[in-house]
């Protein structure tokens, strides 16, 4: 599991962590000081938590053990019937719900099955927990926001030094007249553009005339990952120009390490790999894949 993080309900403090880029919330955290682990086996040993917790895993998780759950669902609410996390970890193969030793040791269930828990404590403490939840949500998008915002600026401010060395190795080198200079500079930018997002300026504009309209580009709609990428694409690009390496070679290199780079930081952290779809928000992965 990835970093925790901290909710407030009801004076409880309850812990968050990311386990394949989903959230789980701890259950052990809900309940603590109120019959702790007795009151999950309780919750679970109930008829409708394990047909919900099955249908769950159902549609989450291909290696379910529907067998299994279809036993655990026959039993279910009979007197000596018994249902511990581990037990139902262990003979289904589940996923929505796993144990975590250590500091914030306890037993974590996904979102959707917390809240389902958190009804179970009582109305109003899911309905906090669902408020909460959300609050956290919305300032992690915020930071994300912020932290796009900067790296905008930076990628702004590095290309002054791209257009530094153009203006200083490139143009005196060209036959062209001060009013076509700017082609120069065209031509070198989507140099970096082919090699971080695999098309020209123009290319994209002609795709995407709305945006284009309202004076937004391509770099507009970067995920994080790929406006860092392209800050140290403007550099390296600086740095190569004043070494006089010709351009197919440059474009060769700015190519390499775009791929290198990208993959790297997509592979570290998944959030900042998604697009930035306006001022504001972020794409949904699963909506932006669907809309291709």
């Amino acid at each position: 599991m990835g970093k925790t993080e901290k909710i407030e309900v009801e004076n409880k403090i309850i812990s968050i962590v990311k386990q394949d880029e989903q959230d789980y919330i701890c259950l052990t955290d809900m309940v603590r000081d109120e019959e702790g682990s007795d009151h999950i086996r309780n919750w679970m040993r109930n008829r409708n938590t394990v047909e919900f917790i099955g249908l769950w895993e159902t549609i989450h998780n291909p290696n379910f053990k529907g067998v299994e759950f279809d036993r655990f669902r026959k039993e279910a609410g009979l007197n000596n019937f018994n249902l511990t996390p581990k037990k139902w970890i262990e003979s289904t193969n589940a996923i929505g719900i796993t144990s975590k030793s250590g500091r914030y040791g306890g037993t974590y269930a996904h979102k959707d099955l917390a809240f389902e828990f958190g009804a179970w404590i009582s109305p109003m403490f899911k309905l906090l927990l669902i408020k909460e939840f959300q609050r956290l949500k919305e300032i992690e998008t915020n930071q994300y926001n912020l932290e796009w915002n900067v790296k905008r600026i930076l990628t702004k401010t590095n290309y002054l030094i791209h257009t530094e060395a153009i203006k200083e190795h490139i143009i005196p080198q060209k036959d062209y007249s001060k009013n076509d200079e700017w082609i120069v500079y065209a031509e070198e930018a989507d140099l970096l553009n082919v090699a971080m997002y695999n098309c020209k300026a123009k290319d994209w504009r002609e795709a995407n005339p709305k945006h284009t309209n309202k004076g937004l580009n391509i770099r507009d709609f970067s995920s994080i990952n790929e406006l860092v990428v392209l800050s140290n694409l403007e550099n390296f690009n600086a740095i190569m120009i004043t070494e006089k390496i010709d351009k197919k070679e440059r474009f060769k290199q700015l190519k390499k390490v775009a791929t290198y780079q990208l993959k790297t930081l997509n592979n570290k952290n998944f959030i900042k790999s998604l697009k930035k779809l306006n001022e504001e928000t972020y794409f949904d992965e699963e909506k932006r894949l669907r809309d291709k």
